[in-house]
């Protein structure tokens, strides 16, 4: 929901702006939080209606793309490269920014800048946007006074990291399309033409094969429960949805993803790629180790390496070097392990760590090749397997009703 503020900065100026939030008490924590004093609050005047439903669909279009973030970054570290002050930088991009959602947000980085708060502290208030790692590093870069490193550091990351996961779920898109579309025909097979067919099978009197009777039967279990099997797999679906948005269930998601043959060995790669590049980019721009445990700990999408960090933040805090807090673990590979152990006793663990993300993302990239190369002519088995005892289960008993006149 969206409020008009009205409100005092620190030094006794009116601000006056937008913010959103789910309740007014969020949206006056959120505007207290930028170092104002709220005078004013309301709700911002919202059409309802057909308007109502425009502007949320047209929300909903301009939500915020990881690639939208990475021309940001690349664009901010040139400017900054080019010596613009980050006032005029923010104001300059916002005027250029075509998607609506992404604009606001630089308006009011503009606004907060303006009030006096720092870069990080004005990019903090936007996590939808701009994430703990990438707040972190704005701060790193802010305390050693290079902001265009730590925008290119930043850019540089994102763009890896849009890379090789587009490049991952766009391996599965084209399989899904088809197994989703195959599933459809032989659907609507199996419940409109298979019956029909079945009807004149059974009115001849001939004593059909093994399999065109379990054809037949499946499709009478199909015509006869197909409304139970949809309330069925839609209660299913939400019980699923509902369990893995627990603790417990979505560990037990996150560990059934990691130990999929095949599937699995990808997942754990493409996590590792990104625990190694999160480490060796914030090292590189002097984030601490314990403070880059911490932001990679939360950016981590995966609860088991998400504690394995967590727990190795711990021990790292109470003395014990990382590369012998992670040792203990399986999910952790010894390569990676000794690697580690080399960095921090020669002092170059950044450049290790960014090597071991290179590496990882090298097999991540050959094993989605493999996997496309592996998966069309898997298909093309399985759905000529699929659709030809489809097919002999209706076709040659016809064949026979026929040759016997």
């Amino acid at each position: 929901m969206l409020f008009n503020y009205v409100a005092i900065d620190s030094t006794n100026i009116q601000r006056e702006g937008t913010v959103e939030a789910a309740t007014i008490d969020a949206a006056i924590g959120a505007v207290q939080k930028r170092g104002y004093t709220v005078v004013s609050i309301d709700p911002a005047n919202e059409s309802g209606g057909w308007k109502s439903l425009f502007n949320f669909e047209f929300s909903f279009l301009n939500t915020v793309s990881n690639k939208e973030v990475v021309i940001l970054s690349r664009q901010i570290s040139t400017l900054f490269q080019a010596h613009v002050s980050p006032l005029r930088i923010f104001r300059l991009l916002s005027a250029e920014v075509e998607n609506k959602q992404l604009q606001s947000i630089m308006n009011r980085i503009v606004e907060d800048l303006q009030g006096g708060s720092s870069i990080s502290r004005a990019l903090s208030f936007h996590p939808e946007v701009f994430s703990s790692f990438y707040v972190n590093l704005v701060r790193a870069g802010e305390e050693s006074g290079s902001l265009e490193k730590s925008f290119s550091y930043l850019a540089d990351y994102l763009d890896r990291s849009y890379e090789i996961i587009s490049k991952a779920r766009n391996a599965l898109i084209y399989p899904a399309f088809v197994v989703a579309i195959f599933i459809a025909v032989m659907g609507l097979m199996l419940t409109m033409v298979i019956p029909k067919i079945a009807e004149i099978l059974t009115s001849s009197g001939q004593d059909l094969p093994i399999y065109t009777k379990i054809v037949i039967g499946f499709s009478n279990f199909l015509v006869d429960y197909i409304g139970i099997i949809f309330i069925v797999s839609a209660a299913a679906f939400v019980g699923l949805w509902r369990f893995k948005k627990t603790e417990v269930g979505q560990r037990t998601f996150d560990e059934f993803m990691i130990s999929i043959p095949y599937l699995g060995d990808l997942k754990r790669k493409l996590l590792l790629t990104r625990i190694c590049d999160n480490l060796a980019t914030m090292l590189s721009s002097g984030v601490s180790m314990v403070q880059a445990l911490e932001v990679t700990a939360d950016v981590v999408d995966n609860l088991v390496y998400r504690e394995i960090i967590q727990i190795a933040l711990s021990e790292v805090k109470g003395g014990r070097s990382f590369a012998d807090a992670i040792s203990e673990y399986p999910e952790i590979p010894g390569v990676l392990t000794q690697m580690v152990k080399v960095g921090e006793e020669t002092g170059s663990l950044s450049e290790i760590l960014k090597t071991l993300a290179d590496f990882y993302r090298r097999e991540v990239n050959n094993a989605v090749d493999t996997l496309i190369g592996l998966i069309e002519p898997i298909m093309i088995v399985l759905l000529g397997l699929g659709v030809g005892v489809l097919l002999a289960s209706v076709l040659m008993p016809i064949y026979n009703m026929t040759s016997s006149f």
